[in-house]
């Protein structure tokens, strides 16, 4: 996920929003945006301010360079993510900063996946506390979206598990090892690309991946409405938090309320 630090900027953009020029006693109400992508930078955007104004409580800010990683992202995950570096941070106040972001000691939340992969994350920390503010339930949010980002990793791990899938993958892997020798590492992408076709990998692949991921997102079907849910959640939080600085913005230059 793309954390933006210019929140005003990426927001106007997104919303384009009019009227604003002059500060009214009601705070306006933005119009969510359209599509997929401004909806993601929207909410992006105001987890970016929510963890601002954490790590600015505490005395902190984030380097220029640097943008807090998203901690339930796709499996597998390695959430020790090391610290921001700026150019006159020391190695104590980088490793404060990152205390403070991402959270102390054991991680608290914990998902297995059906592929097998466990992903954490903590409970504290600046992006713990933006996640609660924009989604309201952090546990519940960090467990549906783990899975439901992995949804099509879960499929893939149910396709290697087919028959006829295993055969075809025996085929390719016979046609791209050279007589006599081992299995290369890496084949040649033009071997590789051949042998999955004549192999019929490439037909099956086709044929049961998208029946599969189906198959799971109709299992799923309980976390996606979650999901979907929640994301609405901090979607109209992340518009609410826009319409809120921009009333703040517009009586700092001196606008009249009334």
């Amino acid at each position: 996920m793309r954390l933006l630090r210019a929140f005003a900027a990426a927001a106007l953009a997104v919303l384009a929003l009019t009227g604003c020029s002059t500060a009214t006693a009601q705070r306006p109400v933005p119009p969510l945006p359209r599509t997929e992508r401004d909806r993601d930078d929207l909410i992006d955007a105001a987890q970016q301010v929510l963890v601002d104004r954490c790590l600015a409580r505490q005395g902190l800010t984030l380097p220029n360079a640097s943008a807090p990683q998203d901690h339930s992202a796709s499996a597998p995950q390695n959430h020790s993510a090391s610290a921001p570096q700026g150019p006159s941070a020391s190695a104590p106040q980088d490793r404060r900063l990152q205390s403070a972001l991402f959270g102390r000691g054991d991680p608290e939340l914990s998902v297995t996946l059906a592929t097998g992969y466990t992903v954490t994350a903590h409970t504290d920390g600046c992006l713990a506390a933006a996640e609660r503010d924009l989604y309201g339930d952090q546990r519940l949010w960090f467990r549906t979206r783990v899975v439901v980002n992995n949804l099509r990793a879960e499929a893939q791990q149910r396709m290697k598990r087919d028959p006829d899938y295993r055969a075809a993958t025996a085929r390719w892997t016979r046609c791209v090892t050279p007589a006599h020798e081992a299995r290369p590492g890496r084949p040649d992408p033009a071997v590789s690309t051949r042998c999955a076709r004549e192999s019929g990998l490439t037909r099956l692949r086709a044929r049961l991946e998208p029946a599969l991921l189906a198959r799971v997102r109709a299992e799923r079907q309980g976390q996606l409405t979650t999901y979907r849910q929640l994301r609405t959640r901090a979607l109209r939080r992340a518009a609410d938090l826009y319409a809120e600085r921009t009333v703040q913005v517009t009586l700092k230059k001196g606008s009249d309320p009334s």
